[in-house]
């Protein structure tokens, strides 16, 4: 086939000797490149790539000189060597560690937020103090800090409100404390 080609030039010579080659040779070729590989999509892509290169030095294999079935298996192992040379000059890729966690930041920034919040709570009414505390430090419920505090849910939900505005003031350096109930 790849002769009769070579003897009928035309315009579409190269493509036709590719589409040729992959009828005659594909098969066997794909086989070659899966053994060298381990892997049929990587064979898949050896082969596409060995066509291609066939494509463009059309013209040495239809002078007739050597066998195109060497040619094309020869650029095959090549092609096969360069992807496990380029392979190996890579860094090896490093899969996450699943057995330990994720590096946390520094908890020192935790105590000195926690020390700036608590001397924040030392400057507001203890009303308001004692809201927060119940509400964000116990994790109660408005219904379980009202029950705790003695007073209605509503005043609790009123105080949370002002106590969280007076908190932002004195962490903001306003030095006057906002008291409303």
């Amino acid at each position: 086939m790849v002769r009769s080609v070579a003897d009928n030039p035309g315009p579409h010579d190269a493509e036709t000797l590719i589409r040729a080659l992959y009828a005659e040779h594909g098969r066997s070729l794909l086989a070659y490149a899966t053994r060298l590989t381990g892997d049929r999509a990587a064979a898949e892509d050896v082969v596409q790539e060995t066509l291609l290169r066939a494509w463009k030095h059309a013209d040495d294999l239809t002078s007739g000189r050597g066998s195109v079935r060497g040619w094309l298996l020869t650029v095959a192992r090549n092609l096969v060597t360069d992807r496990a040379r380029a392979r190996a000059v890579r860094p090896a890729e490093v899969a996450d560690v699943v057995d330990k966690p994720p590096v946390t930041g520094d908890h020192s920034e935790s105590v000195v937020n926690t020390m700036v919040v608590m001397d924040a709570l030392d400057k507001v009414s203890p009303e308001h103090r004692e809201v927060l505390v119940q509400l964000y430090y116990r994790g109660r419920s408005v219904a379980e800090a009202a029950k705790e505090l003695g007073v209605p849910p509503g005043t609790v939900k009123s105080r949370s409100y002002y106590a969280l505005r007076a908190l932002r003031a004195v962490m903001a350096g306003s030095s006057r404390e906002v008291s409303y109930e």
